[in-house]
């Protein structure tokens, strides 16, 4: 988690999520106070998996580091949400453009009437298809419109829809990314690592957390309280392959790997594709976890910004339900 110190900011955004907060009286020094809040989003089931979303506030306990924290902001389920649609358009996807646009539509006919949707393309170029809307006639036009072809830009994708999710101030955020989880640039990074590597050493040659792309993402992610759920498409595994080389197999497993990390981070969940013909109940799978969602806020009381790991715990007062959220996050 970020914080953001040292600004002077309006009174109406001093009231979202984290930033500064600055008094100032007639003939004083400005004062600029820091405060912060981490916001969780937090899906609650019962063990035979279906979603919880009758619980209010005092059903929650929060903890971070062992210690309890104070919830300041609660958020039922039927809250609105501001959700970014990502849609890999690169070259790998041209074979199956319509199961892609089928799919995607199934996805927004499961969110609620208040939800606004964003939607960007990515391949060689990373479009905005429309801005932030409820009108389903937009959304769907830009499905339809979606195209592209060439190289993938799926980090670049995923800055672009955390700064459009910047400006949705007081409302809950998620991403759903459907991609293979390869990034062109990050993969030519682990070729790199691996030009010189022993073919039975190869996959132990990359940390996939270690890529600067990612953390970028996640650490931006944190700070706004965004939930992000990859949707991993069966293209680029190289087991489909005639002759597969190791390379393939370590970069394949390491651009995977990093789905799983970006999910588990921010709280979401990785769904894989298997077959074409399950994109569409897996969209719509994913739009029923982000409406039985929970939100919470709470201002840590450890206020040392060292860099170090927070983990967070959540219990509940119905000890047989199980909670989903981010695992925690690194005070920066």
């Amino acid at each position: 988690m970020r914080l953001i110190k040292g600004f002077i900011i309006p009174a109406a955004i001093a009231l979202f999520l984290c930033g500064a907060v600055s008094a100032q009286d007639p003939g004083d020094d400005v004062i600029n106070v820091d405060t912060s809040l981490v916001r969780l989003n937090v899906g609650v089931v019962s063990t035979s998996g279906t979603p919880v979303k009758t619980l209010t506030k005092s059903d929650f306990r929060l903890y971070e580091d062992g210690v309890e924290q104070e919830i300041v902001r609660f958020e039922p389920t039927q809250a609105p949400f501001s959700l970014v649609m990502i849609l890999d358009m690169s070259g790998s996807t041209l074979s199956f453009r319509q199961t892609i646009r089928t799919s995607a539509v199934r996805f927004l006919d499961a969110l609620a009437p208040d939800d606004r949707v964003a939607i960007i393309e990515f391949y060689d170029k990373v479009n905005v298809l429309n801005d932030f809307t409820s009108d389903r006639r937009k959304l769907v036009h830009s499905i339809s419109v979606a195209d592209g072809r060439g190289k993938t830009q799926l980090y670049k994708s995923l800055e672009l829809a955390l700064q459009k999710l910047a400006k949705e101030e007081g409302r809950r955020k998620a991403i759903i990314v459907l991609t293979d989880g390869v990034d062109t640039e990050v993969r030519n990074l682990d070729r790199e690592i691996l030009s010189d590597a022993p073919e039975d050493k190869m996959k132990e040659q990359i940390d996939p957390e270690s890529s600067a792309a990612l953390r970028k993402v996640i650490d931006n992610a944190s700070d706004q309280g965004v939930t992000i759920y990859p949707l991993a498409l069966p293209t680029g595994d190289p087991s489909k392959l005639v002759d597969p080389s190791p390379i393939q197999f370590a970069m394949f497993s390491a651009a995977r790997e990093r789905l799983n990390i970006l999910a588990n981070r921010t709280g979401g969940t990785l769904n894989t594709i298997n077959r074409l013909e399950e994109m569409g109940r897996l969209y719509a799978q994913v739009a029923g976890d982000i409406r039985s969602l929970y939100t919470i806020e709470y201002q840590p009381q450890n206020e040392k910004r060292d860099g170090k790991w927070r983990e967070i715990k959540i219990e509940l007062a119905r000890p047989e339900l199980i909670s989903r959220t981010k695992p925690g996050y690194f005070a920066n």
